[in-house]
């Protein structure tokens, strides 16, 4: 929790476009491909909201006896994956600005008309998280942050679901939702006292 807060606020002090998609990332939960195919004109600054509409990723292409890569802009994941987040009004607070100035068919990372590849911000995410003195965590690890704070404040499982992409709830509850030693204790208590016991 504490290095959640003081990414945020490191951010928030030290703006730059790509650190702005790992503040988008800590605070919507988006996949990183989804946070390098984010264009400007996918977030509503009226409405409050961002909408996840593409993905980018590099595939494997074997032609005969050759293999190359390629980087390619998919739809994502699932048909639950193409979503619409709320953003907080902190992060609407940096973006709100920068719409005024912004060309809007321009990825957000790049502020550019091509896009930074899911391997080359997760170098930058890395050297980030290097300088700050935070230790290694997987860029993947924004996303579960996101969650689990989201669980840690109560909201429910299906909501959190819905805000991940996830096409079942289940995905989310064996990803994210590992009960400790004193919710179970809170669980057994509150089940006895519905039984009118103490």
């Amino acid at each position: 929790m504490a290095n959640h807060r003081r990414i945020l606020d490191y951010i928030k002090a030290n703006f730059s476009f790509r650190a702005l998609g790992i503040y988008l990332c800590l605070t919507t939960g988006l996949r990183i491909g989804e946070i390098c195919a984010l264009r400007w004109e996918d977030i509503n600054v009226q409405d409050g909201t961002l909408q996840v509409k593409r993905t980018i990723e590099r595939i494997y292409i074997i032609e005969g006896e050759t293999k190359h890569t390629r980087l390619v802009i998919n739809d994502p994941k699932t048909p639950n994956s193409i979503r619409e987040i709320p953003v907080s009004s902190e992060a609407l607070s940096l973006i709100k600005p920068l719409m005024k100035v912004v060309n809007r068919a321009f990825y957000v990372l790049s502020n550019d008309s091509k896009p930074i590849e899911p391997r080359t911000y997760r170098s930058y995410y890395k050297r980030l998280m290097h300088s700050l003195g935070i230790p290694p965590i997987k860029f993947h690890g924004l996303r579960h942050s996101f969650a689990t704070r989201c669980i840690e404040s109560n909201c429910d499982y299906k909501t959190v679901s819905v805000l991940l992409g996830h096409s079942d709830i289940s995905t989310t509850l064996n990803l994210y939702v590992h009960p400790n030693m004193e919710q179970k204790k809170r669980c057994i208590s509150k089940m006895f006292k519905s039984l009118g016991k103490n």
